[in-house]
């Protein structure tokens, strides 16, 4: 019989020690913004994640990870939402709909390209299993994607439904684990393994005061930039400079994003563009085939769209003047996100080859230089 370790990992309420420090408490600061307490989407109140992590042996290295906008009904307390395709390369399901109405109706599921169907399945059920919601006979689940082809034979489509509901019923707050995990286990960015990352930025009180947290699924790929230096040149390893097939510039990510802010669905458009610049930092010049998609929503209790109230939607969405120190949060976090997400993890022997950790220990020197 076929040997199987599943390792389902849920969020604890207290941060277990990471194998390797995360960027920042590396000695690599980006922007000039400070993080929440946690440096995670959850810093963004009532935000919960959950993974589930699922290897099995050296061909199935895959999951699903499930953001909740809240703890309640998300499908009767409706959050406004932004969604941006800067290259459509892929199978973002649900996102016509978030584009139509701007608003997000289920948990935001992430999981790989050929098991967008049973995530999809695990948020309709979980979503109809809701009390209050006996009478809903339509649901737009929303699961992102990106291909873990690499390191997960993903022709098996090992991802269940039930793996999916569990990640959605075991989403917590507190700190969420990063690198080789959930939708991250099988991804790999910038020829090296990617995963998981999340971090945050919370505005000083002149400009407002909100926080506004991402997470991130990178499996993408061009020249790695960590903090402006160019770290794939000075290793060799970047999409131009031939070596291995797997460095290629093709590859995707996906760009989740949370905040406080009283915002509508055309200002977290707005801001959901900007995520972009952020994941430009790291390198990327976004593929042809590279699937690179970016929703963001509001978690402000001002403009949540409660079914059947007759109160207007969107009573405090900010000035457009107001919206620029977000843009920059949005930027920061998002870059953060994607080297905690290499920072993190681990190296793989997957179904198609052997995937390495970023060398981070060779590479802090050059990211740390010069800094106090």
């Amino acid at each position: 019989m076929r040997k199987a370790i599943v390792a389902i990992a849920l969020l604890a309420a207290a941060p277990a020690a990471p194998a390797t420090e995360r960027a920042r408490e590396a000695g690599v600061i980006i922007g000039v913004l400070d993080p929440g307490p946690l440096n995670s989407i959850t810093d963004v109140d009532g935000v919960k994640v959950g993974h589930v992590t699922i290897d099995e042996g050296k061909d199935i290295h895959t999951g699903v990870t499930a953001i909740l906008p809240h703890g309640g009904n998300v499908f009767r307390s409706r959050v406004p939402a932004g969604f941006v395709a800067f290259n459509a390369f892929g199978k973002f399901a649900g996102s016509t709909q978030v584009a139509e109405l701007g608003e997000i109706e289920t948990p935001i599921l992430l999981t790989n390209t050929l098991n967008v169907p049973e995530a999809a399945a695990a948020a309709i059920a979980w979503t109809l299993d809701r009390p209050g919601n006996e009478a809903v006979r339509s649901v737009n689940a929303v699961v992102g994607e990106t291909n873990d082809g690499v390191l997960n034979d993903i022709r098996r489509r090992r991802v269940t439904a039930a793996d999916a509901r569990r990640a959605i019923d075991g989403a917590k707050g507190g700190a969420v684990e990063e690198g080789a995990v959930g939708a991250g286990t099988g991804t790999v960015a910038f020829g090296f393994k990617g995963g998981i990352g999340t971090a945050s930025r919370r505005l000083p009180s002149a400009m407002g005061g909100w926080t506004l947290g991402v997470l991130v699924q990178s499996n993408y790929g061009g020249v790695l930039t960590i903090a402006g230096v160019p770290v794939g040149v000075r290793l060799g390893r970047h999409a131009f400079a031939g070596g291995p097939g797997r460095d290629t510039a093709d590859g995707s990510v996906i760009v989740v994003i949370a905040t406080d802010a009283p915002l509508s669905d055309r200002n977290l458009r707005r801001i959901a563009e900007r995520a972009f610049i952020g994941i430009g930092r790291t390198g990327s010049s976004f593929s042809n085939g590279s699937g690179d998609y970016a929703i963001a929503f509001s978690t402000n209790p001002g403009v949540r769209r409660e079914e059947g109230s007759a109160a207007t939607a969107q009573i405090g969405d900010l000035r457009n003047e107001q919206i620029s120190p977000l843009f920059q949060a949005v930027a920061e976090a998002t870059e953060e996100a994607v080297i905690n997400s290499l920072f993190a993890a681990k190296t793989v022997e997957g179904h198609r080859g052997r995937v390495e950790r970023l060398p981070v220990e060779t590479i802090l020197p050059w990211l740390t230089a010069g800094k106090p």
